[in-house]
């Protein structure tokens, strides 16, 4: 029965219309679009050379991005383990607007190296205890610029905030 004599076709249509509006929201950030992240090294779903891992020399890989969006103030990576519950190897902030590229072990004199959960600051490879395991290389254009070193958890609130454009690449590791 509808209220006071209200047709129920007005009800059930007024229900329906405030059911599929958005609610607003005060802290959504920018519209995020998508950027283009590659590597000379590895490509997208490829495997990770053992010169970036702690089988190896352990040196970041060379990155290279386009696609910025207009207002891209700085740049903040993070690599992270997704098979290893989100293990943080790379954290990096305060990477210039202008840059479009970090050379092969030198991400951590371009930006600002942020704590991994190898407990130091900079790049820590790839070195799964076993198996295979998935690595996300994940490059945020921000809005504004992180002023401090921020751990991984400081990125993605910033990015949650003032993301313009995101891009990720994944890359495979299984030690031999």
């Amino acid at each position: 029965m509808s209220p006071r004599g209200t047709p129920a076709a007005v009800v059930i249509g007024v229900v329906l219309a405030a059911c599929a509006s958005p609610a607003p929201s005060s802290t959504q950030g920018p519209e995020v679009t998508t950027m283009n992240l590659t590597s000379g090294s590895f490509t997208d779903g490829g495997s990770i050379p053992d010169r970036h891992t702690c089988d190896g020399v352990d040196v970041s890989p060379p990155l290279a991005w386009d696609g910025v969006p207009d207002g891209t103030q700085s740049f903040a990576l993070i690599v992270d383990d997704p098979d290893a519950g989100g293990f943080v190897h790379w954290v990096l902030s305060g990477i210039p607007a202008d840059a479009r590229e970090l050379a092969e072990g030198e991400g951590d004199a371009i930006g600002t190296p942020g704590a991994n959960d190898f407990g130091r600051s900079g790049w820590g490879g790839p070195c799964p205890p076993s198996g295979e395991h998935h690595y996300a290389f994940t490059l945020y254009a921000l809005s504004e610029a992180l002023s401090n070193a921020a751990d991984a958890d400081a990125v993605r609130e910033a990015a949650e905030m003032s993301a313009l454009a995101r891009a990720t690449l994944t890359g495979v590791y299984a030690r031999r």
